[in-house]
């Protein structure tokens, strides 16, 4: 893949994943904003963009991690690679990670009262996300297995009852910004995950937990945003 000034950054990240590591480290979100052109988060970080070119060329020249391609795979693999791989981290994970958010806002608040806005924030999280994952599970997925199925046996495809998959997604684009959003504030509010001299070993933890969490996060809305979605978009085009 040849990269310029003009290339986006969400197709960049969808070729090859370890250019998130570039993107990341200059606060780049490639994941809820993935549309936007190397000259465009150049200008908006105030960049040189020919740092940031070589910065990517370099990484992604490096071929030895096996990154994967999952624009090769059949979007009801994928569909069921992010329920299994990532909505299930992010159902273990809330029950985890809560406890420890609770434990040093109340050891540590009144110290660091930014503990009870990153809590306040986490929990409005926990509850919108599995809300969400409910309604990719329930609806946006087995449309997408249904629709590969169909294809498969040869069958027509039928209009979906929520109406146009990509309105549906639109919504779901929505909520992916909305814990954007919400993830940024709590890195702003915590230093970026980084634990005060007066914090204890459970307040480094639970922050390692934090910035783990929104980097699952990230990938996790990588990977529908810039590669499912367009993909099931396209699919129920070509096969309604």
């Amino acid at each position: 893949m040849k990269i310029n000034s003009e290339s986006i950054i969400g197709e960049i990240v969808a070729e090859n994943y370890k250019a998130a590591s570039v993107f990341k480290s200059h606060n780049i979100d490639f994941c809820c904003n993935g549309n936007r052109s190397i000259a465009t988060v150049s200008e908006e970080k105030n960049l040189d963009e020919n740092i940031l070119l070589n910065q990517l060329s370099e990484v992604l020249e490096n071929k030895g991690d096996g990154n994967i391609d999952f624009r090769s795979w059949p979007i009801d693999l994928l569909a069921d690679y992010i329920q299994k791989q990532h909505h299930r981290y992010i159902r273990t994970k809330i029950p985890e990670i809560t406890p420890y958010l609770e434990k040093i806002s109340a050891v540590h608040g009144s110290a660091h009262p930014e503990l009870y806005e990153i809590e306040a924030l986490f929990a409005q999280s926990a509850n919108d996300l599995l809300l969400h994952l409910e309604k990719e599970e329930n609806v946006l997925f087995p449309y997408i297995r249904e629709m590969v199925e169909k294809k498969t046996n040869g069958e027509k495809l039928t209009k979906a009852s929520f109406g146009s998959i990509a309105n549906f997604i639109e919504e779901l684009h929505v909520e992916h910004d909305n814990e954007g959003v919400r993830f940024r504030k709590i890195s702003e509010l915590s230093n970026g995950y980084e634990t005060p001299a007066d914090g204890c070993n459970t307040y480094h933890v639970t922050l390692r937990f934090l910035k783990e969490f929104e980097d699952d996060l990230h990938r996790h809305i990588h990977l529908e945003n810039n590669i499912l979605f367009p993909a099931a978009i396209e699919f129920e085009k070509e096969n309604l």
